[in-house]
């Protein structure tokens, strides 16, 4: 049998959802303040729209279920992991605007999540007692290919976005990430980016319009919320200023036939002479072209020896004629053949690139379970100075030593350099050569510690490959080490450490927008942007 979705469980369960929470209503007094906060939902709920069906307590069957089914990081979902007392899976714009309201008079924490991506549990888990809006309902995608639009909600994925897309054409496509299963509203609030980058700018470049509901439970469009508001949710991380619902997209051409490959090289096979090339080509080279580089150690061809494997995986907006030719001219150091492409289309090139059989259905796109789920910490940094060749084996040398971590290069430049830094709160344009990706991952409990040192130390050791003042960071790869905002202080000191490092110079105009929009601090997390603190006079 399989596993029924969170939407077709709470359907299902629909006559137990109301009897139990008629029970939990009546609960004792030491609920009292959990009771009249459903109360609360209920009265504000509307009557073509009862919210009752969108409500899940730790009484329902299902509640577990609908919490586990958008964990993605198995470090948030231990026995030991604070819990919700509530979730509310909204079924329509107006539990948003019922939970925000309600949430506010009973001053009650909430956490709003999509798709549940988030590296640190920051949509899901907090330290103060809390409950999860929930958007995994709210997930339509309407397409015109008239228009080259889409208006997608967001509690859609990628993968559906982009399946929707195809199926109203073979040359449109929207540029955003490479794993089907991330939801549209963390994804595209805190900037998006994919492997159509170079060629188009991240996912917020390519956004024209939204929806939400502020903090005066009002439903707000880019005209109604104003053009500094618009600016803060397309790339400043949407949950420190309302919920969003939903974002309209601007389509973008892609061939009917694209190319991609990957192609490993270890230490022995020239990799350092591969990589050392690999950053001075992939920033400048054609912006159809887009070539990632991911690292990790492997055992060397000796026994008992360690040594480090360069895979290249690119997507070309072409045919792979031109994509030979091109590299042969420009990166003749790879050595690609014509027999490592790969022809497809577009939707079939994002399956290649989630490490699926590019020969699979496409419906597993529509698929909003990741095949698999591990323990993982994550980190990030920008390189905007080539590193010499001595530097790549020192690298080398530490990542053997540590072993166990990864790292991901995702290139820059083309339309990313094209673009001012001040366009959207994402920072990071002209002037970076490369992203980096730190990963660990791990599939038993109890050695979180040992993994997440070991990403610490492989951070530490490239302060000096990376850049500085400020040491620039990736907002949608969430990370706590860079400083939190302890719930409830508002601190803009606190949220300065974080705030110049995933912003830079926004920072300030961000907090500025949060301080006329949300003056109270509502739509908190701990690195949500601040306020600015309140003076007499």
């Amino acid at each position: 049998m399989g596993v029924l979705s969170p939407h077709r469980i709470q359907l299902s369960l629909f006559p137990i959802v109301v009897v139990l929470l008629s029970l939990t209503l009546s609960a004792s007094a030491a609920n009292s303040g959990h009771n009249t906060f459903l109360h609360c939902l209920v009265n504000h709920s509307e009557p073509f729209h009862p919210i009752t069906p969108a409500i899940f307590t730790p009484n329902n069957t299902s509640f577990s279920s609908v919490l586990e089914a958008y964990i993605r990081n198995l470090r948030f979902n231990t026995s030991t992991t604070r819990k919700p007392f509530l979730i509310i899976s909204a079924l329509h714009v107006s539990h948003i605007q019922a939970s925000i309201i309600c949430a506010q008079n009973h001053n009650l924490q909430m956490k709003i999540r999509s798709g549940g991506h988030d590296y640190e549990g920051v949509s899901y888990v907090s330290e103060v007692p809390f409950f999860i809006l929930d958007m995994f309902n709210l997930r339509s995608i309407k397409v015109e290919i008239d228009t080259e639009t889409a208006w997608v909600q967001a509690g859609a994925t990628l993968g559906e976005v982009y399946y929707r897309i195809a199926e109203k054409s073979k040359t449109h496509a929207f540029p955003a990430g490479v794993c089907h299963t991330v939801g549209v509203g963390g994804h595209i609030s805190g900037g998006g980016y994919g492997n159509m980058m170079r060629k188009y700018g991240l996912s917020v470049d390519n956004v024209i319009d939204a929806q939400m509901v502020d903090a005066q439970g009002r439903l707000l469009d880019r005209k109604s919320m104003g053009e500094d508001l618009f600016w803060a949710i397309t790339g400043g991380g949407g949950a420190s200023f309302g919920v969003i619902l939903a974002y309209k997209i601007k389509l973008v051409r892609v061939p009917e036939t694209v190319t991609v490959f990957k192609v490993g090289r270890t230490l022995e096979q020239n990799a350092t002479d591969i990589v050392y090339n690999w950053q001075h080509v992939a920033p400048t080279i054609d912006s159809d072209l887009f070539i990632r580089v991911i690292l990790n150690v492997v055992n060397g061809t000796q026994n008992g020896t360690k040594t480090v494997r360069a895979r290249f995986i690119a997507l070309f907006l072409g045919d792979s004629k031109s994509l030979v030719s091109l590299l042969s001219d420009k990166f003749p150091q790879l050595g690609l053949k014509q027999s490592d492409c790969i022809e497809t289309s577009w939707l079939r090139s994002v399956l290649f690139w989630d490490n699926i059989d590019i020969a699979s259905s496409l419906d597993i796109l529509l698929e909003r379970q990741p095949r698999s789920l591990s323990y993982m910490k994550r980190k990030s940094d920008y390189v905007k100075k080539p590193i010499s060749k001595e530097g790549f084996e020192m690298i080398w040398k530490k990542m053997i030593e540590l072993e166990d971590t990864l790292f991901l290069f995702n290139p820059y430049g083309g339309r990313m350099a094209e673009i001012p830094s001040t366009a959207s709160p994402f920072p990071h344009r002209a002037g970076n050569l490369w992203k980096i990706q730190y990963q660990a991952n791990w599939n038993k409990p109890g050695v979180a510690d040992h993994y997440i040192n070991l990403t610490r130390n492989l951070h530490k050791f490239m302060t000096p490959f990376v850049s500085k003042n400020p040491r620039e960071a990736f907002y949608n790869y969430k990370d706590l080490d860079l400083g939190i905002n302890h719930n409830g202080k508002n601190s803009y000191a606190e949220g300065r450490v974080y705030g110049l490092e995933y912003f830079k110079d926004n920072f300030d105009r961000l907090v500025q927008i949060k301080t006329k929009v949300d003056p109270h601090n509502f739509f908190r997390n701990e690195q949500s942007i601040p306020t600015l603190p309140y003076r007499m006079g």
